[in-house]
């Protein structure tokens, strides 16, 4: 089976005040993403950025076969939340945006009431394939993209991009502890007993401390030599899959002509031992092509397709 994640970038019907401007727009859009899931040929599929649960179902009836759909019942305030596609039928296990008792609220801007809460909800669900049961928790943590009072996308001065910067990263570490926490009850001390995976976008590359926090207990990352000596803490870790990438193909998104790997699918020790391949793009592609995107989200209102590449896991089952 194929495991994948996908943020659809702002998958909205036309007309409203985020998503195409016309029905050609949306169209071709859909057209686009249904593609690369036809390549993909997903069992699950977590997505991000379904900003309209009516699109979601528009891009579902162009696939082919019978799709489940799960989503999120707490969006940000453009609307967009996650969910997932799913082949299987599926049971969802957790959806909240609560932080977890002791972390406190942190300051979200110059202004405004501290926040105790993710921007977007994370969504989990549980699918049987085959003799496995497996566990998934997708998540679209808080943007590096800044913000600012107005709608802006420039600040007024460096001291206030400087601010902003901070306050996004507070909420993207406290988004990722709370991730972590729900991940905790999943694993509950047996991940070498349990098929657990938690992917979505992280808005930041393997090495970011926000990404770290959802790995568990540091020291055993594939590819390094204390993954080849468990211990005690692989019970409760989870693995990043990224190395499993190849490095020409080490990324889902460009920003300012630079490629990197914000999307991200990390397992358990026993659903680690069930990948047997890991991509990012259509798995037939040798190269994954996408455009370079800038600090305004609007800029591509009306583009086909996605500014995202899914990242993929290949798991026998």
């Amino acid at each position: 089976m194929l495991l994948g994640t996908w943020n659809l970038e702002n998958l909205y019907r036309p007309g409203g005040r985020y998503g195409p401007k016309n029905e050609a727009a949306y169209k071709a859009k859909l057209t686009a993403l249904a593609s690369m899931i036809t390549d993909l040929d997903p069992a699950l599929l977590g997505v991000q950025e379904v900003g309209d649960p009516a699109a979601l179902r528009d891009l579902a009836d162009m696939l082919d076969g019978d799709w489940h759909i799960a989503l999120s019942e707490h969006p940000d305030v453009r609307g967009i939340r996650v969910g997932f596609l799913s082949r299987p039928a599926l049971r969802v296990r957790a959806d909240t945006n609560a932080f977890p008792a002791p972390l406190r609220p942190v300051q979200g801007d110059d202004d405004g009431e501290p926040v105790d809460r993710t921007g977007r909800g994370f969504l989990a669900v549980e699918i049987a394939m085959g003799a496995m049961t497996l566990t998934v928790a997708v998540c679209h943590l808080k943007s590096k993209l800044l913000t600012y009072p107005g709608g802006r996308f420039q600040p007024r001065d460096e001291g206030e991009r400087a601010r902003y910067g901070a306050y996004a990263l507070y909420r993207r570490a406290a988004e990722a502890t709370t991730l972590r926490t729900l991940a905790d009850e999943f694993l509950d001390g047996k991940g070498r007993e349990r098929n657990v995976a938690v992917l979505g976008d992280l808005n930041d590359e393997v090495a970011a401390a926000t990404t770290q926090i959802l790995q568990g207990p540091p020291g055993s990352e594939i590819k390094t030599p204390g993954f080849e000596r468990p211990d005690k803490g692989d019970a409760s870790r989870l693995w990043n899959i990224a190395p499993l990438i190849d490095e020409k193909q080490r990324f889902s998104r460009v920003h300012a002509g630079r490629p990197e790997l914000i999307d991200h699918i990390l397992v358990s020790r026993l659903l680690l031992d069930h990948v047997t391949g890991a991509g990012t793009g259509a798995p037939a592609q040798e190269v994954t092509t996408l455009p370079s995107v800038g600090d305004d989200p609007s800029a591509r209102r009306d583009e086909a397709g996605s500014d995202h590449a899914p990242v993929w896991a290949r798991i026998r089952v």
